[in-house]
């Protein structure tokens, strides 16, 4: 079968058959919703731009939807996926519908979470359907581990792609939108409707187009340090920085003198400032002070709180889809 026929993806009666044989029933608690149309993950590999000498890694492949269309149009991909059965099936599934191309991909049966290598050559796109209860720590966590990502297209839901997409100022904008822009140009690449979904989500999905900086944030302040500002400034969103940044600096006095020497004003909030700004701040922590000690649930640097994004960071999922 040439991997350019049509019916070498898997179509809404391919999924439900597969399904059917590995005893796979979609559940809510990993957000599982299979996608059941080719011109769909078609799309999506066109809008991430892959390229025939990428290397990509995927997260959830779930039954191989997107994945058979990722090995269409790229050198590799590697798979990572939590789910035992599905993880057990997908290399067969490969291998049925793309049989020249199953030596170019891989597979990790690991939590994304946990994953701190992939095989082969290092990945140069991340291209995945991330589900809501995961998708920003997920990504964040990538990001931050595999540098040679350059781009990045997921597919999350609408909700949480109008947050990572959001500029300063609008009234989505938050921890999400922040931590994302850190790493790269961060943009809305599409939506995408429920009835490409099995079985059909509750919310619409979007897609995010994120694009590696080719020059990194400029500060002398670490991605933690920098991250630390951002947590606290939105775990108090309505306050002013001044009174928001106060148990990061040790006091209300101590915020305030480093918010004047980033030149931001004390009384500007959050939403306000870009990420370079929230460099600027976490370069002027005065010296000495000790932030207060985190309680549980509050967030760590590189993570998001569950109040600001509506994620958590407890495991992946290992399917497409993004019902809430």
């Amino acid at each position: 079968m040439s991997s350019t026929e049509p019916d070498a993806l898997l179509g809404p009666a391919d999924i439900r058959d597969l399904a059917a044989k590995l005893g796979v029933r979609p559940t809510k608690q990993r957000g599982q919703n299979f996608v059941i149309d080719a011109n769909t993950v078609r799309r999506i590999v066109r809008t991430a731009e892959v390229r025939p000498d990428d290397v990509v890694v995927e997260v959830g492949p779930g039954l191989g939807s997107l994945t058979l269309a990722l090995l269409e149009a790229a050198d590799r991909v590697v798979a990572v996926e939590i789910d035992d059965t599905l993880a057990a099936a997908l290399p067969a599934t490969v291998a049925a519908r793309m049989p020249e191309r199953a030596d170019r991909f891989a597979l990790v049966h690991s939590d994304a979470m946990l994953v701190t290598e992939l095989p082969g050559p290092a990945p140069t796109a991340l291209v995945a359907n991330l589900p809501y209860n995961v998708a920003v720590p997920v990504l964040l966590t990538m990001l931050e581990r595999f540098p040679s990502i350059e781009r990045t297209l997921v597919m999350v839901q609408a909700e949480v792609a109008d947050r990572l997409a959001a500029r300063p100022g609008n009234k989505v904008y938050g921890v999400p939108s922040v931590k994302a822009n850190w790493y790269a140009d961060v943009k809305r690449a599409g939506s995408i409707g429920r009835t490409v979904f099995w079985p059909a989500p509750n919310v619409d999905s979007g897609l995010v187009s994120l694009v590696r900086r080719t020059e990194p944030i400029r500060t002398t302040a670490s991605r933690q340090e920098v991250f630390a500002v951002v947590d606290a400034a939105f775990a108090q969103r309505r306050k002013t920085l001044r009174a928001a940044l106060s148990g990061w600096a040790g006091s209300a006095p101590a915020a305030e003198a480093a918010l004047v020497a980033a030149g931001i004003s004390p009384q500007a909030r959050g939403e306000a400032l870009t990420v370079e700004e929230f460099a600027a701040i976490a370069e002027n922590k005065p010296a000495g002070s000790k932030p207060a000690e985190s309680k549980p649930g509050e967030s760590k640097p590189g993570e998001s709180k569950p109040a600001e994004n509506g994620t958590s960071a407890n495991g992946t999922s290992s399917t497409a889809g993004s019902d809430a």
